[in-house]
């Protein structure tokens, strides 16, 4: 298959240059517009697939310092800008998190976690779904690739359940018996508990750094404070609603315990390596949740556990150096943060966030909220992951939020979740989505529509549960 699209990278070239040249607005510094010109073409290169992600990014950053955007006139300074980002320790802390989240599914932990929730729930489809919902919330804080979650430990179990229960791929008939229900929960219980934690899934330091830059501080821990509660409603009501209006056909599942059993049987006693990981996993959560009160960094929790599993042997170097999501996330990452951050810098961020915010001086912060929210949430149709939403518009919502007196941190967090929440609503919305899609459970149209539900489900969850609790811990 090609890596590069022809067509898409010509739409995109085009793109770029057409904004490159369009005058640039009063108040905008010449080199920021150019700039945006670069990310822009980025991110629609991105979106269109025109080259893989990590290829785009490169793209990105070399043209930027080419051009000098960053540092006009000065080309060593400019090179110097363009790889900032690779000194960011938001991004090395998911990078970090790849690592560790290998010694899960080396070791084998992530899949017993798994087969003992099945066994303890499983009696049911109902209670299938809320055993393998349990055991990505359990996996989400410490596998931020939420892709990883899905396709290395859930989704592989899911299906091997649907099958014995005579679900298969190969008979459409079949679907619905009970393959169909628990696609859509597990793909949605990904996203929910991916916007639990920071940590869960990578646009959240994404968001968590773009906050930074407008002066709000998000840590492991009032993030999680934060989406907690509002997280915790959508993973339990979310399987109800499916249960309710996307209802397998088969309500009980005596065998499925049985399965998971013969499953564990099969794995034996919990191994020295399982009870190391187990171990540093307790140790990273303790300094993640903990490590404003004891000064130790996130990212440097992330550094200790990893160590700890590369010294016990957990993990070895080559485990590390073959981890290629990581090091490809490392590498887009930096380039789309880096861009992002001198958007900012260079004052475009607060000049566009100035000109909406203008336009909307005359609206209360409590009816400009919800709509800055709406209209972020549903222009995840356009994207195909959350972090290339994220790198396109987090910024801008943000910044045109605080400027009509939006309480910060609850619009940055809540902000932060939507891009992830809304990957309900389309099969291509989310890295895990075409792992589950590609299962044949679920048919497009099904998918789209019970999506959307779930999207203003989510988001009625989000404002009514999650704004009252956010009144509580004082967010507004």
């Amino acid at each position: 298959m090609k890596e590069v699209n022809l067509k898409s990278l010509a739409i995109t070239v085009v793109i770029g240059l057409i904004i490159w040249f369009i005058p640039v607005p009063e108040g905008v510094k010449p080199n920021a517009w150019h700039l945006l010109a670069i990310f822009a073409a980025t991110i629609i290169g991105i979106i269109l697939k025109a080259a893989p992600m990590g290829s785009m990014a490169m793209i990105g950053m070399t043209v930027c310092a080419a051009t000098q955007v960053l540092a006009p006139g000065d080309p060593t300074q400019s090179i110097k800008n363009a790889l900032s980002g690779f000194g960011n320790s938001t991004i090395w802390l998911i990078g970090l998190a790849f690592f560790i989240a290998r010694g899960f599914i080396k070791t084998g932990l992530g899949t017993r976690l798994a087969y003992n929730f099945i066994r303890m729930f499983g009696k049911s489809s109902l209670g299938l779904a809320f055993g393998l919902n349990t055991a990505d919330l359990i996996l989400a804080p410490a596998i931020p690739s939420n892709t990883a979650r899905a396709g290395g430990v859930i989704f592989p179990i899911m299906k091997s359940i649907a099958v014995n229960m005579g679900s298969t791929p190969e008979n459409v008939e079949s679907h619905r018996k009970i393959g169909s229900f628990l696609t859509l929960s597990s793909y949605n219980a990904n996203m929910i508990t991916s916007v639990m934690f920071l940590t869960a899934t990578a646009s959240n330091p994404m968001a968590q750094k773009f906050a930074k830059d407008l002066g709000i501080t998000i840590t492991w821990g009032s993030w999680f404070m934060a989406a907690v509660i509002p997280g915790l409603a959508c993973f339990i009501l979310a399987p109800l609603f499916l249960y309710k209006f996307y209802a397998p056909e088969l309500k009980k599942t005596p065998d499925a315990p049985r399965l998971a059993a013969e499953k564990l049987k099969e794995m034996g006693p919990v191994t020295r390596q399982e009870w190391l990981m187990v171990a540093t996993f307790i140790i990273l959560l303790v300094l993640w949740i903990f490590g404003n009160l004891i000064a130790v960094d996130a990212t440097t929790g992330a550094l200790i556990g990893l160590s700890i599993l590369l010294l016990c042997g957990v993990l070895t170097w080559d485990d590390v150096k073959s981890e290629k999501g990581a090091w490809d996330t490392i590498v887009w990452f930096s380039s789309l943060v880096m861009m992002g951050s001198y958007l900012n810098s260079l004052g475009f961020i607060g000049w566009f966030g100035n000109l909406v915010g203008a336009k909307m001086s005359t609206f209360s912060w409590q009816l400009a909220f919800p709509i800055i929210i709406l209209v972020y949430s549903y222009c995840h149709y356009l994207f195909a992951s959350a972090t290339a939403q994220a790198a396109a518009m987090y910024s801008v919502f943000l910044a045109v939020g605080i400027s009509v007196g939006v309480p910060g941190t609850m619009l940055a967090i809540f902000l932060g979740a939507c891009a992830t929440l809304m990957g309900s609503l389309t099969h291509y919305g989310h890295g895990p989505a075409p792992i589950f899609f590609g299962s044949t459970y679920v048919d497009m149209k099904d998918w789209w529509k019970h999506g959307f539900f779930i999207s203003v489900l989510f988001l009625l969850i989000w404002f009514v549960i999650g704004g009252l609790w956010w009144k509580v811990i004082g967010l507004w």
